[in-house]
């Protein structure tokens, strides 16, 4: 009774962590590419990387 507490508490940690991390980092890239540094390092070094996704080569849309 004890080990499947102790492992579905563990299972809630590492889901909410995994959770955390893509909140922060989401909000930390749209934090820097909508800043007034972030512009402009954009206008004058035209440094927009527009990296595919692996949900872009979806099977599905395969042409």
């Amino acid at each position: 009774m004890v080990l499947g507490s102790l492992i579905f508490s563990t299972i809630l940690w590492i889901i909410g962590l995994f959770i955390l991390y893509i909140v922060i980092s989401t909000a930390v890239k749209d934090g820097i590419n909508k800043s007034v540094v972030g512009q402009l390092i954009e206008k004058k070094y035209g440094v927009k990387v527009n990296k595919k996704s692996f949900l872009d080569s979806d099977l599905d849309n395969e042409k």
